[in-house]
């Protein structure tokens, strides 16, 4: 039975998240894809630094910690040259920026390796109490809705299409499915990894907001740009300061 609830909230909580968070993106927020990055830029590096790394020093020191976000950053550093290097073999006539395309794709990879997280840090709450693990799980929906948002977004402006960028989106949620099965059928052995997971999905934010993200606002450099590309990203640290989740 308590196998059945960690299925059905990491399920729910991912679809419901990655559709509410859509919903907004198309209608709230349509036509505001490029301008919002400064928001995204903010939601990535707020997530990565106040939730993820702290919940990783939790469980490793420090040292740790930093060689594994090192690691994490080289690492996505030669994933996107892979994928650089594939899309110039590859090349269209339509010429949509690789670096974006790029961005996009590890983007979905690391929001996968932190919704696993957080499958597995639900079927540990509902292991200890159901009504703990449906709280745990209402607290993860608050806060990934403003991070999906963010996420749409960068897909959007990566060049993918709505329907695409949504499809991606609910594949990566369903890694929280994933680790709440394993968190329930091997969580001891399971715990022990989860602050590496946490570090390095906290490298691959770190490292899609500073390397891609942060030079596109670099292009648009007029004073007024200046104050709103700042504004938003502020907004989008506040976000992740007010959610429930955040520490």
């Amino acid at each position: 039975m308590t196998l059945i609830q960690i299925i059905l909230a990491t399920l729910a909580g991912g679809v419901l998240s990655v559709l509410a968070a859509a919903s907004l993106s198309l209608t709230v927020l349509r036509g505001m894809a490029h301008k919002l990055v400064g928001f995204s830029v903010g939601l990535l590096l707020a997530v990565a630094f106040l939730n993820l790394l702290p919940e990783a020093t939790e469980a490793m020191d420090g040292h740790q910690v930093g060689m594994t976000v090192l690691a994490g950053i080289l690492i996505f550093f030669a994933l996107e040259k892979a994928a650089l290097w594939r899309h110039d073999h590859h090349e269209d006539s339509n010429h949509v920026c690789h670096s974006h395309t790029a961005a996009g794709s590890l983007i979905v990879l690391g929001d996968g390796m932190h919704n696993f997280v957080d499958g597995v840090l639900i079927a540990a709450a509902f292991l200890q109490d159901p009504a703990l693990g449906w709280a745990t799980t209402i607290a993860v929906i608050s806060h990934e809705i403003p991070q999906e948002v963010g996420d749409f977004m960068v897909l959007l402006a990566s060049g993918y299409s709505r329907l695409k960028a949504l499809w991606l989106n609910l594949l990566s949620s369903l890694a929280a499915v994933l680790g709440g099965v394993i968190g329930w059928f091997a969580l001891s052995g399971a715990t022990g990894v989860i602050p590496y997971v946490l570090a390095l999905a906290a490298a691959s934010f770190i490292y899609i907001a500073v390397a891609d993200l942060v030079p596109a606002l670099h292009k648009h450099r007029k004073p007024l740009d200046f104050v709103v590309q700042f504004a938003l990203l502020a907004a989008g640290i506040g976000v992740v300061l007010l959610s429930p989740h955040s520490h």
